[in-house]
């Protein structure tokens, strides 16, 4: 057990935030929207957020980073699955969550969150863990790019133990997985949950660890892409594969759920879907185009490192 201290880490998520969009809006040469929110009173939740989105950019279609800071009276299903014992407990919960979907097709779209969840039971100390990582989903696939984040994630864990970005990566790619179509996500990155092994200090440590690599991680692949010339083809390929990451968010996405199962604002929660996606009667790219590369090549478990 762990004595939670939500109010260092709800400083550290807002300045993350901050940063983050900040860069975001320098890229893109456009502003975000700032929707700040409270939950209402005698509504399932309690607490208050900030979801900043920036839609129709030159750089990004979409662009979305919430942070929320949330009370309830009782755990959902989605988070006590693997801690039969907490279930029902009053809890606070506490994250910077973001997906950003390029408007090239060359740029990939990137996923990232870190949060905290503290279980309040009335028979003892509160009880608390954190969560998060970030994972790349590409249209077009470059190793250098796959290899870069891995790296930047790899080296971001290095200080917690070398074992972290082997089983985080893994963990990845058992979690960002169509069952359904058989198929990873995107090329992975690094992703962990219920995670308190290392105490309260240092699985924070972590935790901001991992926060402060996202724009290392990612903006280089933005900026070296950004420019890349694409046409109708390009754009209908990305079209048709942000379905399949529409199709994970809601049918497996265990955020998601916990967001809408305790109560969440919906609004928010769904700031993670495409702005434009489509769907296509079992479309199979041609064989050694950079479409089927990205099938044979990228969206495949492998070790990047």
């Amino acid at each position: 057990m762990m004595q939670a201290d939500p109010e260092a880490v709800g400083d550290y998520l807002r300045g993350l935030q901050q940063r983050i969009v900040a860069a975001v809006e320098a890229a893109d040469g456009a502003v975000a929207v700032r929707d700040a929110w409270v939950k209402e009173p005698g509504a399932s939740l309690q607490g208050h957020g900030l979801t900043c989105i920036l839609e129709g950019g030159a750089l990004f279609e979409r662009a979305g980073c919430g942070f929320s800071q949330v009370r309830g009276p009782k755990l959902p299903p989605s988070a006590t699955q693997n801690r039969p014992e907490l279930a029902g407990a009053p809890f606070e919960a506490m994250g910077v969550s973001l997906v950003f979907h390029p408007r090239n097709p060359y740029v990939p779209t990137v996923h990232m969150n870190v949060r905290m969840l503290a279980a309040l039971p009335a028979d003892g100390a509160p009880v608390c863990w954190f969560g998060g990582g970030m994972d790349l989903t590409p249209y077009y696939g470059f190793e250098d790019d796959a290899v870069h984040f891995h790296t930047a994630c790899r080296d971001a864990l290095a200080p917690s133990g070398e074992d972290k970005y082997p089983r985080f990566k893994t963990w990845c790619d058992d979690y960002f997985y169509l069952k359904h179509r058989d198929e990873q996500r995107g090329v992975g990155g690094i992703f962990f949950d219920d995670f308190s092994e290392l105490g309260f200090d240092d699985s924070f440590a972590m935790l901001r660890a991992v926060g402060d690599a996202f724009l290392p991680a990612y903006m280089p692949i933005v900026e070296r892409r950004r420019d890349t010339p694409f046409g109708e083809r390009e754009r209908a390929f990305q079209l048709y594969r942000r379905g399949r990451y529409a199709e994970f968010n809601l049918v497996w996405d265990r955020g998601t759920h916990f967001g809408l199962q305790s109560g969440g604002r919906t609004e928010s929660i769904l700031l993670s879907m495409p702005p434009l996606a489509s769907w296509a009667y079992r479309q199979e790219p041609a064989a050694g185009t950079p479409e089927a590369a990205l099938y044979s090549d990228f969206i495949v478990r492998r070790e990047w490192l």
